[in-house]
């Protein structure tokens, strides 16, 4: 038995078996490229998750953390360290809009927190309970708690978890008019969209349909809530979703990318909300704690530079020529989708439901992928990936898809 066999063991036995990773092992990482405890190399197409953005052991993130930890580790808020409130200085200045920021530990906890305050703002203007409903999209995705997930507008994220808290309306993402309808009865409190939608298929938002958010919270007296934990911090090339947009939200949340690998949250709250939470209307244990922050101090730092936005829109360029190459090559897309170095490629319908075995057959020519569902392949590399890097991952990635289509 080897020693990877015995860590398998060690996962199939303790672990609650909520996840079901691939067969591998993984040990170190350097910019874009890890390697199993075997020793094999893989070109990192995926990134956590999009989450390390500035790719694996990057000097700045190293240092801030080393120079932290050896100073101190955790306070809790009751009473107040320096890197947090750094790290939120420079949120409120990068955003364009926000005046306050909440900071947790999670993206979870940030559309949580992001829920609360909405229901907390709504009872400010005197609303009943009934009048506070929070307005989501289908194909959305918001986290896996249980305000989150009922959030989120995908029935099986929702299976056996029922009752969902209620106060929740769904509506056709990118349907203007299904959202006006929505909205139609004026108990909408909140509209809570992704610009891009992450787990949902890798959709962007229309403008159009964004801009119209806008006009209609403003008609309602509503707040416009974006979840940017996906596509947030320069993945689409705008250190902001929404500043590719110019859609001023009233909240944008965070995470991912944020710590780019250390778990962070954040939420920003602009005009509109930011007095509604006072002493005791919320909290946390960890959030904030000077570790994260000034790992994700650094990383704001980095991810704000010119440098990061010229290589999202010149590597994301490059992998959509190479997708598309290879479906010239393959016939195996049917769109090809995203912002920046956000992209989704969606299978013909002659190979639905195979993203995974495209993913499995990755791994075996040393590249690790996504998926946004069953039909999707989701690229959402490091913001700094090499352009070495990405056209050897798309080589390899043409020895998997070749495997695929010819066996």
């Amino acid at each position: 038995m080897t020693d990877s066999d015995r860590l398998y063991g060690l996962f199939d036995r303790y672990y609650l078996p909520v996840y079901r990773p691939r067969r591998i092992v993984l040990e170190r990482g350097q910019g874009s490229r890890v390697w199993d405890r075997d020793g094999r190399e893989y070109i990192d197409f995926g990134a956590g998750i999009a989450v390390n953005a500035l790719g694996h052991a990057h000097p700045a993130l190293i240092e801030a953390l080393t120079a932290q930890a050896g100073r101190l580790w955790h306070t809790s808020n009751v009473f107040i360290t320096e890197p947090p409130l750094r790290l939120a200085e420079a949120l409120v200045d990068a955003s364009g809009f926000a005046q306050r920021v909440y900071l947790c530990n999670s993206g979870a906890e940030a559309n949580e927190a992001a829920i609360k305050l909405a229901r907390k703002w709504a009872t400010s203007q005197g609303r009943v309970p009934e009048r506070r409903v929070i307005l989501t999209f289908e194909g959305s995705f918001h986290g896996r708690t249980l305000a989150a997930v009922t959030a989120t507008a995908q029935p099986k994220y929702h299976e056996g978890f029922e009752p969902l808290p209620p106060g929740f309306r769904y509506s056709a993402f990118n349907d203007l008019a299904a959202a006006e309808a929505a909205m139609a009865a004026g108990d909408v409190c909140a509209v809570l969209v992704e610009p891009v939608q992450g787990e949902g298929g890798v959709t962007p938002a229309q403008e159009a349909f964004l801009a119209g958010l806008r006009a209609l919270c403003d008609r309602h007296g509503a707040l416009l809530m974006f979840d940017e934990i996906q596509c947030g911090m320069a993945r689409t090339g705008h250190l902001f979703a929404w500043h590719g947009y110019g859609v001023k939200p009233d909240v944008v949340t965070l995470a991912k990318a944020l710590g780019s690998g250390f778990p962070i949250g954040a939420m920003l709250v602009g005009d509109a909300a930011s007095e509604v939470m006072q002493f005791g209307a919320h909290g946390t244990t960890f959030g904030g704690n000077p570790l994260a922050a000034a790992v994700a101090g650094a990383a704001l730092r980095e991810l704000s530079s010119p440098a990061i936005a010229a290589n999202v829109a010149r590597q994301g360029q490059a992998l959509r020529d190479g997708l598309a190459a290879l479906d010239d090559e393959l016939a195996l897309f049917v769109d090809i989708r995203g912002r920046g170095l956000m992209l989704g490629a969606q299978l013909r319908d002659t190979y639905a439901g195979k993203a995974g075995e495209i993913l499995d057959r990755c791994i075996g020519q040393g590249l690790l992928l996504l998926q946004a569902g069953p039909d999707v392949l989701r690229f959402v590399p490091a913001l700094n990936i090499t352009d070495a890097d990405v056209a050897e991952g798309l080589d390899r990635l043409r020895e998997a898809l070749r495997g695929f289509v010819h066996g």
